[in-house]
């Protein structure tokens, strides 16, 4: 069976928020949609539901990442995930430089969870924060 990873999807509390950030990451935007009803509703097993979407890719044109805004039913708030925490809990992006990554969040207000790391002088790392919760790790080969 061949396999081929599309497109990781989350929703999100404001979809221009979380756009405006991927954005500073360097992905772009390659579609925005409005869903509802039908086949919608079979999809993803919300009858009535409702969203705005938007899909986001990363420069090499190799991942895609699909956000949701829910108008219905309400979103749901959860705490924040923390890294040990069952199931997803974080999109890693690899960057060209680390500090120039760090920088354009943070004039969006997204600071690193603690510091930078090095993993065995292969990657610089670190995790930050991202709209609605989401955790982003970015790294650096070094």
């Amino acid at each position: 069976m061949k396999v081929h990873l599309d497109n990781v999807g989350i929703a999100v509390r404001d979809l221009n928020e979380a756009i405006d950030y991927f954005s500073a990451l360097g992905l772009r935007v390659v579609g925005r949609d409005t869903v509802s009803g039908g086949w919608s509703d079979e999809a993803v097993d919300l009858d009535g539901n409702h969203a705005m979407l938007a899909v986001l890719a990363t420069p090499d044109g190799h991942g895609r990442v699909e956000l949701f805004q829910y108008l219905h039913p309400q979103a749901i708030e959860t705490r924040p995930t923390r890294p040990n925490d069952i199931g997803m809990h974080r999109l890693g992006f690899r960057v060209a430089d680390l500090e120039a990554a760090l920088a354009a969040i943070a004039k969006l207000g997204h600071r690193p969870l603690r510091g930078i790391a090095n993993y065995q002088d292969v990657y610089k790392l670190c995790y930050v924060t991202g709209p609605s919760n989401i955790i982003v790790m970015l790294a650096q080969e070094c």
